[in-house]
């Protein structure tokens, strides 16, 4: 599969926040991140930089 993971970056270190996501939804305060499997969180962060070949998003507040 190739879906990417979710990492809330904090004083260096990437805390992962959500595997197997599928949609990231801006929000006014923050982001929604949903997975393949329904599952959401709302997380209050911005989009920081993606890394495609690794499939992972990271998100700072």
């Amino acid at each position: 599969m190739c879906e990417a993971n979710a990492y809330l970056i904090e004083a260096d270190k990437e805390t992962l926040v959500m595997e197997a996501l599928d949609r990231v939804e801006p929000e006014e305060d923050g982001l929604r991140l949903i997975s393949i499997f329904g599952e959401q969180k709302f997380i209050k962060a911005r989009i920081h930089a993606l890394s495609l070949v690794d499939h992972k998003v990271f998100l700072k507040k």
